[in-house]
């Protein structure tokens, strides 16, 4: 296994090296994918996020690797095409984190039955060569068949379309790691604080803190790209305190259900809810994932809470179309996260109006920011973003070489019966580690299916440095089953600072910010929690 995914490793790397081409402000999907297409150009690339990696809005999508069905309906055409092409380039080159997913549209309507049948005929022919099945219509028996939860009254059938399905941070990992074993260095916990110019206020790179150690570093660079997502307008306000904001943050919330809500393979969309949005049920790590809202928000953060209209707004449109009953209590955990949309000219509180395609703005200092887009075309955003730059005379002409590219763990197969699929060519390794140390192969959680070996495999291999990046973005307990990922925090914290070599008031203190962060996935948490579960407030 690779150690150069060695924090202490990585931080001699930046150390060696005096001026980089390339720096990367942000570690969620943009930001890797250009760190990503940088250093496979050649280009020397740092790489720097303040929290984890994905920890935004990357860990926190609807699962889908999508051409964007609505987008289609928005007649938004070449939006749709791109996407579509880069969901098959996805499924090619993480072939162990996204697969072809099955959606059925249930019709209650003839005519809607039909418009949506020639619709998704449409949506075929867009994703060309890399498509992944074709749409077709269903009769209302085998709708019922296949969706056994669903409601039958006046259902007229259903139109069956595919998309993919993915597991969002996980890809973040892999790509992270795959930068490094491209030669970047890539650090997690590391805030940039300020900008660095020269006489002429033109950028000459960052200084940053290490947020584990307190230590500031300068780093100088011919370009520096920021990728921060709903947090743009900060970095542009550090180049510029008088800069206009150019993101409005939309919040979206999932909710997260035991499977037998929705027990068959095929995953549901509805097209049109009461407010004109779409709902997706989709089947993931064997539960149902429920969302999403697309409420405009004047703020932002980096652990978004869900409201009390986005949850009710789920439970009652999906109780629309299933006969189990879904209330709060069913909820394994509630997550939210902001979309970094590009704010609207009229301050419009319409979202569906506001741009889903991706803008890379030139400041006067020379800064780079790329908004906009999702996790489908995260390639083709940081393509983008790069022959920008190399358009500027920031760097050396060099193609890009990512469109064939395979992510860290790629394997080609995809077997679902064991959940350590995930891990891809490293499933291996990890069983390995499992054959030497047998208690690494004991569950974590009897409600669980993940093991110990996980945690140890996040902090050795993939750069996990608290209970947070563990629970939340490696191993997806936390989105899975909230109340469950506090119950196990004890041991997961003994198990990282085994590793790290960290103190028993170390443990404490990351117990506690967990389960500070943990509350905002549980609806309602019981007040008596923490003292029945013996942790700390």
């Amino acid at each position: 296994m690779n150690k150069a995914f060695n924090r202490g490793g990585l931080i001699q790397k930046m150390h060696n090296t005096s001026e980089w081409d390339v720096i990367v402000i942000g570690g969620g999907a943009t930001g890797l994918g250009i760190a990503l297409d940088s250093i496979t150009r050649g280009y020397k690339t740092l790489l720097l996020e303040r929290a984890d990696f994905a920890k935004g809005t990357s860990s926190r999508s609807t699962k889908l690797v999508h051409g964007g069905v609505r987008y289609l309906a928005q007649g938004n055409i070449n939006l749709v095409k791109e996407a579509l092409y880069e969901r098959g380039l996805m499924l090619n080159n993480a072939s162990h984190l996204v697969s072809r997913q099955s959606f059925i549209i249930p019709t209650y309507k003839w005519w809607d039955h039909f418009i949506y049948t020639v619709g998704l005929k449409i949506y075929d022919v867009l994703s060309g060569k890399l498509s992944l099945g074709k749409s077709f219509s269903i009769r209302k028996t085998e709708t019922i068949e296949r969706l056994q939860t669903l409601r039958t009254i006046k259902l007229k059938g259903g139109v069956v379309y595919y998309d993919g399905l993915f597991d969002d941070s996980r890809l973040a990992i892999n790509m992270a790691q795959t930068c490094i074993e491209k030669g970047a260095v890539v650090l997690n916990h590391f805030r940039v604080i300020a900008l660095l110019k020269d006489t002429d206020a033109s950028i000459t790179g960052v200084r940053a803190v290490d947020e584990e150690t307190g230590k500031t570093y300068k780093f100088e660079a011919n370009a520096v790209i920021n990728a921060t997502g709903v947090f743009t307008d900060d970095i542009l306000k550090m180049d510029d305190p008088t800069a206009q904001n150019k993101i409005r943050p939309s919040q979206g919330i999932h909710l997260v259900f035991d499977k037998s809500f929705l027990p068959g393979k095929d995953a549901i969309m509805v097209p049109k809810t009461d407010d004109g949005r779409v709902l997706f049920l989709v089947p993931w790590h064997n539960r149902v994932v429920l969302g999403t809202t697309d409420t405009l928000l004047d703020s932002h953060s980096l652990e978004p809470k869900a409201r009390e209209e986005e949850i009710d707004f789920i439970i009652k449109t999906a109780n629309r179309y299933l006969t189990k009953s879904v209330t709060k209590g069913d909820v394994l955990s509630v997550f939210a996260g902001l979309r970094p949309l590009a704010a609207p000219k009229d301050k419009s509180e319409k979202t569906k109006e506001i741009s889903r395609s991706h803008k890379i703005i030139i400041s006067k200092s020379g800064l780079v920011t790329i908004t906009g887009g999702k996790w489908t075309t995260y390639r083709k955003m940081a393509e983008d973003t790069i022959n920008k730059v190399i358009e500027l005379g920031k760097l050396p002409k060099a193609l890009c070489n990512t469109k064939g590219l395979h992510i860290h763990g790629a394997n080609g197969t995809l077997d679902k019966s064991d959940h350590l699929y995930i891990y891809g060519s490293d499933y291996k390794e990890i069983h390995k580690l499992i054959k030497k140390h047998p208690d690494l192969g004991e569950r974590l959680h009897p409600r669980l299916e993940f093991l110990k070996a996980e945690v140890l495999w996040a902090v050795r291999f993939e750069m996990a440095r608290t209970i947070e990046d563990v629970l939340a973005r490696r191993v997806r307990v936390l989105f899975l089953d909230a109340k469950a990922a506090i119950e196990i925090a004890p041991e997961v914290a003994r198990i990282l600072a085994n590793e790290l070599n960290k103190d028993g008031q170390w443990e404490k203190q990351q117990i506690s910010d967990f389960i500070k962060v943990a509350r905002n996935y549980i609806i309602q948490t019981p007040s008596h929690m923490e003292d029945r579960l013996n942790l700390p407030n």
